[in-house]
C-alpha cells in the first residue's frame, strides 16, 4: 500500500487552509509549503496536523517541486488552498491505495469550479481534468509564471470523483487575479520573445467569449456562464495589450 504526501503551498491563506487540509484525510501526510503570510496560515496549518515549512517563493512550479521533494512519500497528491478533497474523490483513493502495485505514473481527476454561488457545470470549466497525484519519480511541475503543468514519464490513470474548487469568493476577486495573471503572462511572453499580434488583441476576445458560450455550452451555466466567457474574453484582451506595450 503507496503512502501518499499531500502538498499545498500558501501565502495568506488562514481564511481556507483548514478545509484544504481536512479534506486530506484519504493521505498519510500533509505538507504546507509557504512563502510568507503575514496572517495565521502557518499557525492553522499546524494546528491542524500539517507538517509546515517556510520557503521564498520562486514560481508556482519550482515552488511545487520544493514541496513534493520535502515528502515522506513518492506519491503525491498536489492540491491548492482553495480546493478540497469530496468524499467522492477520497474514496476512490483509498480504494486506490490497496491496489498493488498502483498502476501508472499519475492519476488525473475532474476538476469542478463553485463560482458566485453555484458549481459551474459548462463554460470550459468543467470536467477541467487534472493531474494531481503522481509518482515524484517519474513526474514534475514544469512551466514559469501561472501556467504550470504536470510532465509525466509513463502513464495517467484517471479518477471520476471531483477535486472541488473555489477559486474566486467575489466578482472583484475575480477581477483582481485576471489583472495579476495577465501582467504575468504577457511578462512571460515578451521574456519569451513573443511579439505582440493586433489580430490576437482585437479578434481573441470575441471569439473566445463565444466558444466559452456556445461551443463550451456556457450559455447552460445561465448568467454565471456569460460572466465567465465575459472575463475569459477580458483575460485575452488584457493580456494581448500588455504584450503589445
Amino acid at each position: 500500500m503507496p503512502g501518499i504526501t499531500a502538498t499545498i503551498i500558501t501565502k495568506n491563506e488562514e481564511r481556507r487552509i483548514a478545509e484544504a487540509i481536512t479534506s486530506l484525510a484519504c493521505c498519510d501526510e500533509v505538507v504546507v509549503v509557504d512563502c510568507g503570510s503575514t496572517d495565521r496560515t502557518r499557525e492553522i496549518a499546524a494546528k491542524y496536523g500539517a507538517r509546515v515549512i517556510r520557503h521564498e517563493w520562486e514560481g508556482y512550479s519550482k515552488q511545487k517541486n520544493f514541496a513534493a521533494a520535502q515528502a515522506r512519500h513518492d506519491w503525491i497528491l498536489s492540491i491548492d488552498a482553495d480546493e478540497r478533497v469530496s468524499a467522492e474523490l477520497a474514496g476512490e483513493i483509498a480504494g486506490w491505495k490497496r491496489r498493488d502495485p498502483p498502476a501508472g505514473a499519475a492519476m488525473s481527476m475532474p476538476r469542478r469550479a463553485y463560482y458566485l454561488g453555484r458549481w459551474i457545470h459548462h463554460s470550459g470549466w468543467y470536467p477541467d481534468r487534472k493531474i494531481r497525484l503522481y509518482d515524484r519519480r517519474f513526474a514534475r511541475w514544469t512551466g514559469d509564471f501561472v501556467h504550470e503543468a504536470m510532465e509525466v514519464d509513463g502513464k495517467a490513470g484517471r479518477f471520476d470523483g471531483d477535486l472541488l474548487h473555489f477559486p474566486y469568493p467575489a466578482w472583484q476577486d475575480h477581477v483582481e487575479r485576471v489583472d495579476r495573471y495577465t501582467r504575468l503572462a504577457a511578462d512571460a511572453a515578451r521574456k519569451a520573445g513573443r511579439r505582440a499580434n493586433p489580430l490576437r488583441l482585437l479578434g481573441g476576445p470575441p471569439l473566445f467569449f463565444l466558444k466559452t458560450l456556445i461551443v463550451q455550452a456556457g450559455i447552460l451555466d445561465g448568467w454565471r456562464g456569460v460572466a465567465i466567457a465575459y472575463m475569459g474574453a477580458r483575460y485575452v484582451f488584457l493580456r494581448e495589450f500588455r504584450i503589445l506595450r
